[in-house]
């Protein structure tokens, strides 16, 4: 967003990453690359009562968020686009306590996150191989290693899949057939061919129906010979 090199700006106080390096009006040091723009003159960051600040880019929300948060005393860290014709963010300066706050605040949030991921990951393993194990039963014929691959395609996450359905988390039989009569329509027959070659579903699904029914017949017979 672009920002105004005013003294003061609504969030905080601003600081010019300068184009040109200059020299402080005040101490005459200099060139200095962050200068404050005070009465139309720059003032290096001693001067201006911001030396002990740390400067943190722009690229880390959350970081940014937090770092403004906990420090008492920042200022937003702005430069000139030639290109654009306006100022544009390019960080803050904040306390240097206060950015590692932050820092630590960051890093407790995505240990959490991790460990969530963990606990969701095993859930979901075992949530699969429930699965798997109700496809086994109701078609002992259908290969172990199918069996999981259909339990895990059918319950990805975010796919809307049956397995994802209240009726594929319980396990239902009708849940679970349906999603390996899915599986079987794509891997076992040529209806995904039908279909790239221009054949309205509703035709290709009656073109495969033999065949899926076939495999099925196959696989739950495998029960009566055993």
């Amino acid at each position: 967003m672009a920002v105004s090199p005013t003294p003061l700006h609504p969030g905080g106080l601003v600081v010019v990453q300068a184009v040109r390096r200059k020299h402080c009006a005040g101490c005459r040091r200099g060139p200095l690359s962050l200068v404050v723009m005070e009465d139309r003159v720059p003032r290096c960051l001693d001067c201006a009562d911001l030396g002990h600040l740390v400067f943190l880019p722009r690229g880390d929300t959350a970081l940014t968020r937090r770092a403004r948060e906990e420090s008492a005393l920042w200022a937003v860290v702005v430069r000139f686009d030639r290109r654009r014709g306006r100022y544009d963010r390019r960080g803050l300066l904040v306390e240097e306590p206060a950015l590692v706050r932050a820092e630590a605040r960051c890093l407790a949030d995505a240990e959490a996150r991790r460990r969530r991921r963990a606990r969701d990951a095993r859930r979901r393993a075992a949530e699969d191989e429930r699965f798997a194990a109700e496809i086994v039963r109701l078609f002992p014929g259908c290969p172990a290693g199918r069996a999981r691959a259909i339990a895990a395609h059918a319950s990805a996450r975010g796919s809307g899949r049956v397995g994802r359905s209240a009726a594929g988390r319980a396990l239902t039989e009708g849940a679970v057939t349906s999603a390996v009569v899915a599986a079987v329509r794509h891997v076992d027959t040529p209806y995904d061919q039908l279909l790239m070659s221009g054949m309205p579903r509703y035709e290709a699904r009656r073109r495969i129906a033999a065949a899926v029914a076939g495999v099925l017949r196959e696989w739950a017979a495998a029960a009566e010979v055993g």
